[in-house]
């Protein structure tokens, strides 16, 4: 199985003053010359990491990682004003700008596959390939799934962790009650709450246990921000229409796209990419067995580093504008 690149560091960082409110973090590292190419991290607001820029050959693709408002080093930190959909899909078209990028690659996985595909959808002509991971397309049966009864049946063991925090009374809205309890002014309650949210997505997101991931969802830093922004965003139905992501999918058509799933995703369940695969005719879908969500289960790994050379020799060497 192939495994991530080298570590690598970053030959530019940028600091986006992106309105009154968010400065935003972004980086470059690889080649400077290479196929640009955008990671998106999932969440919302799980930003990104060192292990971020290793799924691109660095001789081969300009890696421009960023945290989205709110999440990892951008400013200010779990802020929730002015932080939806729309706003996130602008910044990225600011970061392209600040940037001098004509056209783009992008490459999401979970959320990051939503926000990838509202961009494309408002901006098709800047994309020129796309990799999505743990398809989500943020439906209101998909916000269920994970938060109210679906995974729950997976995990019931773990699911009395994520009950916990919320009144029995107020059981029947799980995404409403975090909501409240993470937007409070109790602050121990609310990172009671925090690490929570965050420890039950980490749980769910492997096929089999995985410490350093677990360590990871239960940071304070790493929890507070992704618990906040989630619930949000989910309490808000991501701030996007209903069924707005298949029923604006013509507007990608053209976009090539590599489609990476686990079978056993319990975050994000199959139907998400079947659906998403079944609507978008430029696109492949691969299936990957023996595994759940997380980016970092070496199948998944494996298949998302394959895809990102695929994309390589495809798109060859960045076209002068680009």
């Amino acid at each position: 199985m192939r495994p991530l690149y080298a570590e690598i560091h970053p030959y530019a960082t940028h600091q986006i003053k992106v309105d009154s409110v968010h400065e935003i973090y972004v980086e470059e590292s690889g080649d400077p010359n290479g196929i640009p190419v955008l990671f998106i991290h999932g969440g919302p607001g799980g930003g990104c990491d060192e292990q971020s820029r290793r799924f691109f050959d660095p001789e081969r693709y300009r890696i421009i990682c960023f945290d989205q408002r709110g999440s990892g080093r951008s400013k200010p930190f779990a802020e929730l004003e002015n932080n939806t959909s729309q706003h996130l899909v602008d910044d990225i078209e600011k970061i392209r700008n600040h940037l001098n990028i004509n056209h783009w690659m992008l490459f999401g996985g979970s959320w990051g596959s939503t926000l990838a595909l509202l961009y494309a959808q408002t901006h098709p002509n800047k994309i020129l390939s796309m990799i999505l991971r743990g398809i989500f397309l943020c439906r209101d049966k998909d916000i269920r799934w994970l938060y109210q009864e679906g995974a729950s049946r997976i995990f019931p063991d773990e699911w009395k962790h994520f009950l916990q925090p919320i009144p029995e009374s107020e059981r029947d809205d799980m995404v409403k009650a975090y909501y409240k309890v993470l937007t409070s002014q109790n602050e121990l309650k609310r990172m009671s709450a925090a690490k929570a949210w965050s420890g039950w997505e980490g749980v769910c997101s492997t096929l089999k246990a995985n410490p350093k991931l677990k360590a990871h969802f239960s940071d304070p830093h790493v929890a507070m921000a992704m618990a906040r922004i989630e619930a949000h965003f989910f309490i808000n139905k991501g701030f996007i229409e209903r069924d707005q992501i298949l029923e604006n999918i013509d507007k990608v058509k053209n976009i090539p796209a590599i489609i990476i799933h686990g079978r056993y995703d319990m975050v994000c369940p199959l139907d998400n990419a079947l659906d998403l695969y079944d609507a978008w005719e430029n696109t492949e879908l691969h299936i990957v067995r023996e595994a759940g969500h997380s980016a970092f289960e070496p199948a998944i790994t494996d298949a998302l580093i394959k895809a990102t050379d695929t994309m390589a020799e495809r798109l060859g060497e960045p076209q002068a504008d680009a």
